[in-house]
């Protein structure tokens, strides 16, 4: 068959992979590691950055290819959050989430995490798909910090050449659910300088960040070229509302000379992070499904927009990443 899926062990991680011979297209996905699709290879070519061998992500911090941030994306302002009208602290003594400079949460609990279950790796006619599930209520160290027991499910499925991952959340708790999840993909194209990549961003404003990546509450207009030099680029934009499409999604891309990526976030992605780090050879376009710091009240005491689960509930989106030459 032109679509094929098989699980492989590399560097001693359980990796699955999916192949698409017509359009000599395979992704590779950590299962054991946090379920990060790290790489989406055309004829060969990474086009999600990851340069590093796979058993330092579980060691370090360090991030690469297309990390899963949940319960929280990005950072939380304080060791806290709020829902349901209440406080809920973080216990930092559990050692299970990673901080940034300052201290802060960021990035969720579960970005390296070996307790994803494979559900279903499967190939037919119209594509391959690997599915994997995480029982978080089993788990009492993540409970003890995000007490509200559900089940994440993803699926990678490779269709045409692109790459869909689609999220899927069940709700047991008795109560609504926050959902502030969010994806971190580092992409690379490789047939021009970096300096000479272009970048179409879906917004006409954009929410201004503080020092710290926190947002200030306010909104500007985006005052950049369409498409914009990526050489012209701040290090960190949040758009915390996109321009779409009549079928409700939103297309980023980036550019070299001939290369394209796309990224296309479905309806219940609405905001989008990009990072454009200094000395660096990516840039992250990061479906989110809310703002940063989304679950803490801001400085203007007002908390932003967050999606939840009703008890008993699901909630499911998806984006998609797509090769493309000119």
């Amino acid at each position: 068959m032109n679509y094929t899926a098989h699980q492989a062990v590399v560097e001693g991680c359980d990796v699955l992979r999916l192949a698409d011979a017509a359009h000599q297209t395979e992704v590779s996905i950590a299962r054991s590691i946090g379920h990060n699709a790290y790489a989406y290879k055309v004829k060969g070519v990474n086009y999600l950055w990851a340069p590093y061998p796979l058993d330092r992500l579980p060691r370090s911090p360090t991030f690469f290819g297309n990390p899963f941030m949940a319960p929280w994306a990005n950072r939380l302002g304080a060791a806290s959050f709020h829902a349901n009208g209440r406080k809920y602290l973080l216990n930092p003594d559990l050692g299970n989430y990673v901080r940034d400079d300052d201290g802060l949460p960021m990035h969720g609990l579960i970005v390296a995490s070996p307790a994803w279950e494979l559900v279903a790796l499967e190939a037919d006619t119209g594509s391959a798909s690997a599915t994997c599930r995480l029982e978080f209520w089993r788990y009492p160290d993540l409970m003890a910090q995000f007490p509200f027991a559900h089940t994440i499910s993803v699926t990678h499925r490779l269709k045409d050449g692109g790459m869909e991952v689609a999220t899927r959340l069940e709700n047991h708790a008795r109560e609504p659910m926050p959902v502030s999840l969010g994806y971190h993909p580092f992409f690379q194209i490789h047939d021009a300088p970096r300096n000479a990549w272009k970048v179409h961003l879906p917004a006409r404003e954009e929410m201004p960040l503080s020092a710290g990546c926190f947002p200030t509450g306010e909104l500007r207009p985006l005052r950049l070229a369409d498409p914009a030099p990526l050489a012209s680029l701040e290090t960190i934009y949040l758009f915390p509302e996109l321009e779409r499409g009549p079928d409700g999604c939103a297309a980023f891309w980036i550019e070299g000379k001939n290369e394209r990526i796309t990224v296309v976030q479905g309806p219940r992605y609405p905001v989008s992070v990009i990072y454009v780090p200094r000395g660096e050879d990516y840039i992250c376009i990061e479906p989110m499904t809310a703002t940063i710091n989304a679950l803490n009240p801001g400085p203007n005491g007002r908390q932003e927009p967050v999606q939840s689960v009703a008890p008993g509930g699901t909630w499911q989106e998806s984006f998609w990443i797509k090769f493309s030459t000119s």
